[in-house]
């Protein structure tokens, strides 16, 4: 790792000049250029100092970038074909996560499997056609453009009710599919 770049970038990030740095931290302007162009290494109190001058600490400064993924495309989607039902999760080890999106496609007539009372929440968006949610002993009629939110505590399935296919995006915390 570059110490001395890191600790450039951080400086000019807030508008200091390497003068203003030293005087912040009782150093001299050629020790901070030394350090920034990697020519000398800082001990651990006097990194402490710098950092604590640039508004962060050890841990922030060595945490390493995240490289998390953010953006997923068709070709990263998993799908899955049963009973007039297509699942799709768009989201690939979604289960890892606090939530979890499928897009779900029905065709006509067709069914969600009866999902048991579990912790958690679901919530789902019509993108096409009409559904009908079933939660305990309570039907509810959700078309294209509305929304749909229950906690999963009963009973649940999710019903096409319409003619044609039926598509939505449902979104479930924890993850269950």
């Amino acid at each position: 790792m570059e110490i001395g770049n890191k600790i450039k970038r951080l400086r000019l990030q807030l508008n200091l000049s390497q003068a203003e740095l030293a005087d912040r931290c009782e150093l001299t302007k050629g020790y901070i250029s030394q350090l920034e162009n990697d020519l000398t290494s800082p001990s651990i109190s006097t990194l402490m100092d710098i950092l604590s001058a640039l508004g962060t600490d050890l841990a922030e400064f060595f945490k390493k970038d995240d490289d998390t993924r953010v953006v997923f495309s068709e070709s990263d989607f998993i799908e899955k074909h049963e009973n007039g039902m297509k699942l799709k999760w768009i989201i690939p080890n979604a289960q890892k996560n606090e939530m979890e999106p499928v897009l779900v496609e029905l065709l006509s007539g067709a069914s969600t499997s009866l999902d048991f009372p579990h912790e958690g929440e679901e919530f789902g968006f019509v993108l096409e056609g009409k559904i009908c949610i079933e939660l305990g002993k309570n039907k509810y009629a959700c078309k294209k453009g509305e929304a749909f939110y229950y906690t999963a505590d009963k009973s649940h399935a999710i019903h096409n009710s319409g003619n044609g296919t039926a598509k939505f995006l449902w979104i479930s915390t924890p993850p269950n599919f």
